[in-house]
């Protein structure tokens, strides 16, 4: 009979020092090994491209240079549950030379999480360009890429040129966080 209350007490005992263990192998405080154990699970499920679909558009094209436009981009998770933290990685390129977009100032990005088939979005608001003008980008293509990630996805640029406030390479646009779509 008193096999069975010490058997409960030694289980007891082993299930109270597993819960206190963080499960990393850094020698660091408990501090440091639950902040290096968080930052590799968000990194382990960090969305990756080739298991997202992308759509661009359809889009409220800038119609006349000075114009504005946007252009919503949808993604899809074709793979298992991921997170988007951040800002989308966005390029416009008229051949050759291209330029980065940049990140909305006033955005604060949230951590999605997608599940499968899941959806979110993010918008690219640029002022259309005047073409042949030596301040404007002729953007013929947009190159998108999801944060810390150096794959993107290409898709065809059909919103005019793009205005630059300063030059082709400083372009009158800007692209939102990340935000939940759908349901």
């Amino acid at each position: 009979m008193r096999a069975l209350p010490i058997a409960v007490v030694a289980a007891a005992a082993a299930l109270t020092l597993t819960a206190c263990d963080s499960g990393g192998s850094s020698s660091d405080s408990d501090g440091g090994k639950k902040a290096s154990t968080a930052s590799s699970a968000a990194a382990s499920t960090a969305c990756k491209i080739d298991q997202i679909g992308i759509q661009v558009g359809p889009a409220n094209a800038a119609p006349a240079a000075g114009d504005t436009g946007n252009v919503p981009v949808t993604l899809t998770n074709k793979g298992a549950e991921c997170t988007l933290q951040g800002f989308p990685a966005v390029k416009v390129l008229d051949g050759g030379t291209g330029t980065d977009v940049p990140e909305e100032k006033s955005a604060t990005p949230p951590k999605l999480t997608l599940a499968a088939s899941g959806t979110a979005s993010f918008t690219i608001t640029y002022v259309r360009g005047t073409a042949g003008d030596g301040k404007s980008l002729a953007a013929t293509t947009l190159k998108i890429g999801l944060p810390g990630a150096a794959t993107t996805q290409s898709f065809k640029w059909s919103y005019g040129p793009l205005a630059g406030k300063n030059g082709p390479t400083d372009p009158n646009a800007s692209v939102s966080s990340f935000q939940p779509a759908g349901d």
